[in-house]
């Protein structure tokens, strides 16, 4: 049933994204199309009731900063939310983040009875991170919440779909003083100062079309409501025209050219086993991934020098199992490959241990590296990191 499900999502991401074609796909795409019209509408209606106060945000009184993008996935948002986190925290600020925890699976049932015995439902944020110590795995956290408690070691990220009640939590709980808001563009019930828009350069816009038909969130013209506009996953060559297109939407946003910069390769089941770079030259490799767009990464390989010889895809936030990892473990065995590489997002979705054959399997590390615009980041952050006044949190928020 997992599989079959599997399936028919991909076939439909493939279809969104015109990598399928034919009589099904058309249909399907004809009918797409007419939902995307009904989200576009309900998309507007919903920001037209926040701006108008018909629907309340809440004010936690501390620094909001909000990152986020106007298409599902593939924009390279964790490791921006990383690089924040990390430089607002040794800067001397009080940082967490709140995730909505895509995917989390539900605590066991006697643990949410026990919770619901001892009267501690009100509160039913996950705490990732506390500051010090790592408390959940990516199972129940979520695999970006998991991912960036992991890289970030000391920094509290909390989960919770009602993203105000986690902030409650992050600033009652744990004295925290900066919230950022993982993916928190259409979340219009927690207020923001700062509004972080990230823009891939590869698909700035998708296909051009909204949820479900194409891959927007909201028309491009509600790029009005950003601060601060990244530009990711750039070439390395000038972005002249597309900072030009989106100054057509937000004449005022400070822009920042970033890509994001292989670092290293880990091996999974191996922490002392960790490759620089050039290690890839000339290898026969096996790629294995379940992000929104693996054709990025699967292009960082091929630059770095290695000959994709197998190359498996899966759905997005897809947890792998034993018997599809020793189906691919077989394969590559069987082609004599010097490694298997995935993602480090995906990393944290494969099995805690595996007694499979010999060949090793890493994941890339990555990072966000600036091209253009670094000034004003720097300004940016240094403005953040000035000692600020405690502000008493609106009476809605209690």
């Amino acid at each position: 049933m997992r599989a079959t499900l599997d399936r028919l999502e991909q076939f439909a991401i493939d279809v969104i994204l015109e990598r399928r074609f034919g009589k099904r796909a058309a249909l399907l795409r004809w009918a797409l199309y007419g939902l995307s019209w009904l989200f576009r509408a309900g998309v507007q209606t919903r920001i037209w009731l926040f701006r108008h106060a018909f629907f309340k945000q809440a004010y936690p009184g501390v620094l909001v900063i909000s990152v986020g993008n106007l298409t599902v996935g593939g924009t390279g948002k964790t490791p921006v939310v990383e690089r924040l986190a990390r430089t607002l925290k040794d800067g001397g600020r009080r940082v967490a983040i709140l995730s909505r925890g895509y995917k989390a699976k539900k605590p066991p049932l006697l643990r949410r009875l026990q919770r619901k015995w001892l009267g501690l439902e009100k509160n039913k944020s996950r705490i990732v991170h506390d500051g010090e110590k790592l408390l959940l795995d990516s199972r129940f956290a979520g695999d970006e919440p998991y991912m960036l408690a992991r890289s970030l070691k000391n920094v509290p990220v909390v989960v919770d779909k009602d993203r105000v009640r986690a902030a409650h939590y992050a600033v009652r709980n744990l004295g925290c003083d900066v919230l950022i808001l993982d993916d928190g563009m259409q979340y219009l019930h927690l207020g923001r100062r700062v509004e972080i828009v990230l823009v891939d350069c590869q698909a700035p816009f998708g296909n051009g079309f909204l949820l479900p038909r194409g891959t927007l969130r909201e028309p491009p013209s509600n790029l009005r409501r950003a601060s601060y506009l990244f530009l990711t996953k750039s070439d390395g060559h000038r972005q002249d025209q597309l900072i030009e297109d989106l100054r057509q939407h937000n004449r005022t946003a400070d822009v920042i050219v970033t890509n994001h910069q292989p670092l290293y390769l880990q091996n999974l089941y191996a922490a002392n086993d960790r490759q620089q770079l050039d290690f890839l030259r000339g290898k026969y490799i096996g790629v294995i991934s379940g992000i929104a767009r693996p054709e990025s990464f699967e292009g960082k390989l091929t630059e770095l020098g290695a000959e994709l010889v197998i190359v498996k895809r899966f759905a997005d936030h897809h947890r792998f199992s034993d018997d599809e990892l020793s189906e691919f473990m077989a394969r590559a065995v069987r082609r004599d490959l010097d490694c298997i590489v995935t993602t480090e997002k995906d990393s944290v979705r494969f099995p805690y241990q595996f007694s499979g054959d010999t060949v090793p399997i890493y994941y890339l590390r990555i990072e966000i590296a600036f091209l253009d615009g670094q000034e004003n980041w720097q300004v940016f952050v240094d403005r953040l990191c000035e000692p600020q006044p405690v502000v008493k949190p609106r009476r809605y928020f209690a």
